[in-house]
């Protein structure tokens, strides 16, 4: 009640928070600041993925790609943070209808790195990408009221 109090009154606190601690708690950034930062995260995200996709053809640059790729994705998931708080993020992902696509998705963000750099399968890599890149679209669209249920009339149309 007190927060409310100095929100209201124009007395917030702010400035004694150092930045961690204001991520740490989304609630106490402006929403024009969590926007820009989502928009920064999500933007590095996908230039990461783009870069990590024209590496790709480089000489050896299947370890980039996979590197680039995976570091892309951790970006793009991350910025939702700062849309609703790393916490009410977390709970989120791990809600019983985006459980195995998180699951999944999380699992082939290691298992790609590990092809690359442990197991030296530069094939796996690439599969692990395609399944990182399918796990995200399947978990993204879970946020999308039935859209889940759209895709696989879609893809049960298309294969009868």
């Amino acid at each position: 009640m007190d927060k409310l109090r100095r929100v209201l009154s124009g007395q917030e606190e702010n400035e004694e928070l150092g930045l961690t601690a204001q991520v740490l708690d989304a609630s106490t950034l402006s929403y024009s600041t969590r926007v820009k930062w989502f928009v920064i995260c999500f933007a590095g995200g996908i230039l990461c993925s783009i870069l990590g996709s024209a590496l790709l053809f480089l000489p050896n640059g299947v370890k980039l790609f996979a590197v680039f790729y995976t570091l892309g994705n951790v970006a793009a998931l991350s910025s939702t943070c700062f849309l609703m708080g790393p916490i009410k993020q977390l709970k989120r992902m791990f809600e019983k209808t985006r459980l195995i696509a998180t699951i999944v998705m999380l699992l082939c963000l290691v298992l790609t790195l590990c092809a690359v750099f442990w197991w030296h399968k530069k094939g796996l890599a690439i599969i692990f990408c395609i399944l990182q890149f399918l796990a995200m679209t399947w978990y993204s669209i879970s946020y999308i009221p039935f859209a889940r249920d759209a895709v696989m009339k879609c893809f049960t149309t298309c294969l009868s």
